[in-house]
């Protein structure tokens, strides 16, 4: 049996579908701080070229990884800035969303899976997955990413840098009705619960207050 809450700790909000929280049944975070992700990034950039460009993937759009494994070149918007990507936990096919990358993600992604290239054949590269892995092999290289960043845990996860994803946006201060686009969420309840973030990010919320 768990004990309770965590000073700082959550419990489950009312209207959260499936009782998604910050923290599992044990009290341990389920997110990478502000500070982890910056290390996992490092690490990433030590990793072979394609599993360095999905972990960057995953941790500067928030994807979950079947989306991110499922990218296709025609999905890069290199003039636009953005990564279009399937919403695969929808009911119903064909439901996209673009979401705003930096511009070194871009960069990488061109110069590692040839993104012009394939753009300029026929179907501009709508048949090139990008990482034309299973499940487990894309899993397996972002746990090596964790392990050479030293990270361990329910956070240290493809899962973990999603929720990293929204929890650094919210305490950037986007609007959480764009947070839930990003995301893709079919409910804004399921977004709020990053506004539920502790430590430095609750710190850096709470800042903008004070004034």
């Amino acid at each position: 049996m768990s004990g309770p809450p965590k000073p700082g700790q959550r419990t489950t909000p009312a209207g959260a579908p499936g009782g998604m929280q910050l923290f599992d049944r044990d009290g341990s975070r389920k997110y990478l701080t502000v500070a982890e992700r910056a290390r996992f990034l490092r690490a990433a950039e030590q990793a072979p070229r394609e599993a360095r460009t999905l972990c960057m993937t995953l941790a500067w759009s928030g994807c979950r990884l079947s989306e991110a494994l499922a990218l296709t070149a025609d999905r890069v918007d290199l003039a636009g800035g953005v990564l279009v990507f399937a919403t695969l936990k929808k009911r119903q096919d064909g439901i996209y969303r673009a979401v705003p990358v930096p511009p070194s993600l871009l960069e990488a992604l061109d110069l590692v899976h040839g993104i012009r290239e394939a753009q300029r054949r026929r179907g501009r590269g709508a048949a090139a997955r990008l990482w034309p892995w299973s499940r487990m092999t894309g899993w397996r290289a972002v746990h090596a990413v964790m392990a050479a960043a030293g990270l361990s845990g329910p956070a240290a996860s493809p899962k973990g840098l999603r929720h990293a994803f929204g929890v650094a946006a919210v305490s950037s201060g986007i609007p959480l009705n764009m947070v839930q686009k990003w995301l893709g969420h079919a409910q804004l309840s399921t977004t709020a619960i990053y506004a539920d973030a502790v430590g430095a990010e609750e710190q850096d919320i709470a800042r903008k207050m004070w004034g």
